[in-house]
């Protein structure tokens, strides 16, 4: 098991823009019918934005893609998180994290994980998601 002195923080994962044709896909495939994730002026008339809002299962693939970065072998085995803010069309991300446990067994080894999604630019408390993963290991592969 580590300890609070070992600090690990996994390497940052970026997204350099959200793509907003990218977004209007993702509304279709999830059968999202919401105007927000694809249409400027449905975003501009709620007041929430000049561009489109991200979805928020869009958002926590980032964090999914953070992880599978850094822990290529290992199997997602728990993701919890809080949406606490939005992700706008053409706005750049950052996904990071540090190790918070490692627990070994049989197995291998059961990392658990602080993690969070910003946008480029924001301060470093304006997290859009924030929360806590834990990837299962196989034996001798974990970083």
């Amino acid at each position: 098991m580590s300890t609070a002195a070992e600090v690990e923080e996994l390497p940052v994962w970026t997204l350099d823009r959200v793509d907003p044709e990218k977004m209007k896909l993702l509304a279709l495939l999830l059968a999202d019918p919401n105007p927000l994730h694809f249409d400027p002026e449905a975003a501009s008339r709620l007041g929430i934005a000049e561009r489109p809002v991200n979805q928020g299962p869009s958002n926590m693939a980032m964090l999914v893609n953070l992880l599978r970065a850094a822990y290529p072998t290992g199997r997602l085995s728990r993701l919890r998180v809080q949406l606490r803010g939005t992700v706008i069309a053409g706005q750049a991300v950052r996904a990071g994290g540090r190790v918070t446990e490692r627990v070994a067994d049989g197995d291998g080894e059961l990392v658990r994980c602080e993690v969070w999604l910003r946008v480029e630019g924001a301060p470093e408390g304006g997290a859009v998601l924030s929360g806590q993963a834990e990837v299962r290991c196989p034996a001798g592969t974990s970083r």
